[in-house]
């Protein structure tokens, strides 16, 4: 059994051998874009006089002018205050996102679910009403199940043919859980149109790389700790580019404490990592200690609380990442176990300390995803002095040197 408290060493099943171009020099930008932060660090070969950074920015802003749900003018927004019975044409950006999130939604048996705005709302973590803001309550159960049986009277539906999407009356979209690794594969996807072929691109916490650096490493990244449990009250990113102190995912807030366990260390070559975590954006009501995570289930209405910390994919685009590390944790670890062992998916759960769920026995039989399949009976699990538990899929362990 492998220790948590060991160096984890992850990479990539192939290995593209060519190096960077001979006097490359690395080249760093950022810039802010979805409101947080981005950075791109690029081999530029010698000679070459790209400015890119403004090519980088216009994918980004491309993305929050589609999906964001905080712009009141972006095509989300205009869709989600559509009449019933409208059918809206997506520009290909658009569509390429829905299509796979309804694709998870599909897979994940509902526990990733495009459409669940309206619920995303009623808790708080909208972009009006937050949970943050004076005069917000808790919603009462009533109010849950309100909203839940509208969303049941309400759900969009996408016309692949003609790439357009119908408003049925009330549909409210959130792509926050994937149009963000979305934006990074377009990144990466454009610095590959300049001829770009080393590079290492990040947008609040998320991550995707290909190639190497002039000594021939690849891009190395230190995947996402959970904070302790009592002050974790800041967000911390995805990953951290390893010895780089500034290409990385935001910083703990003050006060926080990572696990004391060595994180892994991932060789971003031709991969993408994203982590959802239930302590990025959570609060407690005043008349209850539970935590009210940001992450939903959309099955239930109700916040999560499967005893997961945090979920993290490896996969080959950033959009997919992003996506299914949500969907996973709303699983939880024995159903979204099943789920990453199904459809091969490289998934590390962390359990919290103290909580009421174990591996075998983390989610009722009802939620295990489509067919069903059962946690595979190799699949690892093991503990540390964060007081976190460890559970990994094959295709992580598949990773692992």
């Amino acid at each position: 059994m492998l220790e948590v408290s060991q160096r984890q060493v992850l990479v990539p099943l192939e290995i593209d051998p060519t190096p960077a171009p001979p006097g490359s020099r690395l080249l760093a930008l950022t810039g802010s874009a979805m409101g947080s932060d981005w950075s791109a660090r690029l081999m530029l070969p010698a000679g070459a006089a790209l400015d890119v950074q403004p090519a980088l920015q216009a994918e980004l802003d491309l993305v929050v002018a589609q999906m964001s749900h905080w712009d009141a003018t972006s095509l989300l927004a205009r869709y989600n205050r559509a009449p019933a019975g409208s059918w809206h044409a997506l520009p290909p950006e658009f569509f390429e996102v829905i299509d796979y999130a309804l694709a998870v939604q599909r897979a994940s048996g509902g526990a990733y679910d495009p459409a669940a705005g309206a619920l995303v709302n009623l808790w708080g973590f909208g972009p009006a009403g937050r949970y943050d803001q004076a005069g917000f309550y808790a919603p009462a159960p009533q109010a849950v199940g309100a909203v839940m049986e509208r969303r049941r009277a309400a759900q969009p539906v996408l016309d692949r043919d003609g790439r357009r999407l119908l408003q049925p009356g009330g549909a409210v979209l959130d792509l926050s859980a994937v149009a963000k690794g979305y934006a990074v594969d377009r990144m990466a996807l454009c610095l590959e149109r300049h001829g770009v072929r080393h590079y290492l691109v990040e947008a609040g916490g998320e991550l995707r790389g290909a190639g190497v650096k002039m000594d021939g490493q690849p891009w190395w990244v230190e995947i996402e700790g959970v904070p302790d449990a009592e002050s974790a009250a800041g967000a911390f990113g995805t990953a951290a580019a390893a010895g780089t102190g500034g290409a990385s995912g935001t910083s703990a807030a003050a006060g926080t404490q990572a696990q004391s366990a060595v994180p892994p260390l991932l060789a971003l070559h031709g991969l993408a990592v994203a982590t959802s975590g239930d302590y990025r954006r959570f609060y407690r009501p005043r008349h209850a200690g539970r935590r009210i995570s940001h992450t939903l289930d959309p099955r239930s209405g109700q916040p999560i609380a499967n005893g997961v910390a945090s979920t993290t994919v490896i996969a080959a685009t950033c959009m997919a990442a992003d996506a299914l590390s949500t969907a996973l944790t709303v699983l939880g670890p024995r159903a979204g176990l099943a789920m990453a062992e199904r459809d091969g998916i490289a998934a590390r759960f962390l359990l919290r300390a103290g909580s009421d769920v174990a591996p075998a026995d983390a989610a009722p039989a009802d939620a295990a995803p489509a067919d069903g399949t059962a946690a595979d009976a190799g699949s690892s699990s093991s503990s540390s002095s964060t007081g976190l538990t460890e559970i990994t899929s094959s295709a992580w362990r598949a990773l692992l040197q």
